[in-house]
């Protein structure tokens, strides 16, 4: 529910309370105008919209009301307005404010508008639809919620990636830090795991961005607040605890289950979490430092595939919003880094040992010392000729992780890899791109090396039908073949029962690359 609150109601603020929400009763949103014509209140009264006859320059009016989410200052004159709209940011300091400039402003009340307003309007004709378009909006509307909730938050704020975070959720933490600083709000933005894939180190380093790396032993007392960027349930694809409370989750991944929080953006529209909160910079009047605006871009550019894949209109605003504010050179040594002998070796050992059935390729690239090498794989096996859909994946430490990439018409993958491993792991992602970690415990348990040899043959097996089974089958059927072998190797007790999920990444919500 949304309050709103407008002060004057001139000519053109007639028109936007007009067609306000609040006009249909079933919104649940709530209206008051303060206008000090008694003609113009009793019309809006005989329409059933509530108005009151009073001064709304009179800091006695407002004082005992409760917040409003929006106000909106829509007298007609510049000087009325300005002084209205002075006393309302004095008594509602955290309210979003749009306001109407009249029709005879200075140059000193352009400045002190622009100061004192979030969204300050100088047009007629298109006025109405700008206001409505800026207050009324859904993603609007997320904006207050938003600047609501950071306004509650008394202490320390930890803005948690996912584990072993990709440039969008890098960035989307980096850019939530930022505007909780214009909200005088402590925030760090956290991950666990590790930043391996080469470009994003670059990105971090010749960013300089300043990032926290948490280990499951940390102590999380220094925090008060828990905000999620790019992944939406703590517990899965992190290493938070499953029942944490948290305050703020802004993702564009479809979930997979409930998702907590007192505020909840979902954008599965946007092709990347880097677009949503670059809208957020903008509604908030916020200039984006250089940094988070080339980190946010470049975040947007990877999770597009360069505005190639699961593309929006959002996607393409956000990077004009960016561009004149992100440093080009620097992005040009960030997409040109050194690529590691490790990381060849392993795009090497899966293109060597590939399993190619029509027009899927599956390949084991066994022991990994780095699991970002795994979509890099990935994307190499998907550029060879005839291979439509990859998938690659490697061990280490017990751990299986699996990296899938496809551009088949007919194949969603994330859905594809739920499928195939989300009983014995983790496992989920996009239509394109999907990942799974799956834990092989029983090999803590072996010494002799022949017989470590013959597990990981076993399961390199398992992994390659299972998959291929899924493909055959098509999203949303279960994957009935192995079951023995899985139980067995995958440690699962009961057949209705997954490994926890409380561990390190979890890859759900489209693999960190």
């Amino acid at each position: 529910m949304v309050f709103r609150l407008v002060l004057g109601c001139g000519t053109v603020g007639r028109q936007v309370v007009e067609r306000f929400p609040e006009r249909d009763a079933r919104t649940g949103n709530r209206l008051l105008v303060v206008t000090d014509n008694e003609s113009v209140a009793e019309t809006l009264r005989d329409e059933s919209l509530p108005a009151r006859r009073a001064d709304p320059t009179d800091p006695s009016v407002i004082a005992n009301l409760e917040t409003p989410d929006v106000i909106f200052v829509a007298g007609d004159r510049t000087d009325r307005n300005r002084l209205a709209l002075a006393r309302a940011r004095e008594r509602f300091p955290t309210s979003s404010i749009v306001a109407y400039m009249g029709g005879n402003a200075t140059e000193a009340d352009r400045t002190r508008f622009e100061e004192l307003a979030d969204w300050v309007v100088d047009a007629r004709q298109s006025m109405v639809d700008h206001i409505l378009e800026g207050a009324v909006s859904p993603s609007a509307d997320a904006a207050i919620g938003l600047r609501k909730r950071l306004a509650e938050i008394d202490d320390r704020l930890a803005v948690v990636m996912h584990d072993n975070p990709d440039p969008d959720a890098i960035a989307s933490a980096v850019a939530l830090v930022d505007i909780a600083a214009e909200m005088s709000v402590d925030a760090d933005a956290c991950y666990f795991g590790e930043i391996s894939h080469q470009e994003n180190r670059a990105m971090v380093n010749l960013l300089d961005l300043d990032l926290r790396n948490l280990s499951s032993s940390d102590s999380l007392d220094d925090y008060s607040a828990f905000a999620l960027v790019d992944h939406s349930r703590p517990g899965i694809n992190d290493q938070l605890p499953e029942g944490l409370h948290i305050d703020i989750v802004i993702d564009h991944h479809p979930p997979r289950g409930p998702v907590p929080g007192e505020f909840v953006d979902l954008r599965e529209g946007a092709g990347a979490t880097s677009s949503v909160l670059t809208e957020y910079l903008d509604r908030f009047n916020l200039e984006p430092r250089r940094p988070t605006a080339t980190a946010l871009l470049y975040g947007i550019r990877i999770d597009t595939n360069d505005f190639t894949r699961e593309v929006s209109p959002a996607d393409f605003n956000a990077a004009s919003v960016l561009w004149p504010h992100a440093d080009t050179s620097i992005l040009e040594q960030i997409e040109q880094p050194t690529i590691e002998g490790d990381t060849l070796e392993t795009i090497a050992r899966a293109i060597k040992n590939r399993i190619q059935r029509d027009s899927v390729a599956v390949a084991s690239v066994g022991e990994i010392t780095n699991r970002d090498a795994l979509p890099q794989a990935a994307e190499q096996l998907l550029s060879m000729e005839g291979i439509e859909t990859t998938l690659v994946f490697g061990f280490r430490d017990e751990m299986v992780f699996v990296s899938a990439r496809s551009r088949a018409a007919d194949v969603d993958l994330g859905e594809t890899v739920r499928d195939a491993f989300d009983r014995i792991g983790s496992a989920g992602g996009h239509a394109d791109m999907a990942g799974a970690q799956l834990e092989l415990g029983i090999l803590g348990n072996v010494d002799d090396a022949d017989e470590v040899e013959s597990i990981v043959s076993v399961v390199e097996e398992v992994i390659t039908n299972r998959f291929l089974e899924a493909i055959d089958a098509g999203p949303g059927t279960s994957v009935g073949a192995y079951t023995q072998t899985i139980e067995r190797l995958f440690s699962i007790d009961d057949e209705s029962e997954a490994p926890s999920r409380n561990r390190t990444s979890a890859d759900e919500n489209g693999e960190s690359v």
